[in-house]
């Protein structure tokens, strides 16, 4: 959506780039939009599945990502709330696999802490 928001970007997330807008959007008003770069919302996607055994989709943890940004520029003591709207089930053969991510330049080990430097 990041594309239809501010017109740039692409992504390895399937629909992230579609060039349809759904209903429920044509009228929305948007304070704010964050590119999250693919390497961004896999650090996330890994870093929920090892930590909390959440196994997520790209979508799911670039929700998170603009939440982790949100909370990070409001500072403390704040409440954002997103949603895990899919499932990693999907991504199989290209996440969670490891030969694909490496043929993407992709890594799994990094931390939340390197995307907020």
């Amino acid at each position: 959506m990041w594309s239809w928001f501010t017109n740039d970007g692409d992504s390895f997330v399937e629909g992230i780039g579609q060039g349809r807008v759904t209903k429920n959007l044509e009228c929305i008003a948007v304070d704010r939009a964050w590119r999250i770069p693919d390497q961004d919302a896999l650090t996330i996607l890994y870093q929920l599945l090892r930590e909390e055994g959440l196994f997520l989709g790209l979508s799911s943890s670039i929700n998170v990502a603009g939440a982790v940004r949100m909370a990070h520029d409001r500072g403390p003591s704040q409440t954002i709330v997103t949603i895990l709207c899919n499932s990693g089930t999907r991504y199989q053969s290209r996440i969670f696999n490891p030969g694909w991510l490496t043929a993407n330049g992709l890594k799994t080990e990094l931390s939340v802490e390197t995307l907020l430097v």
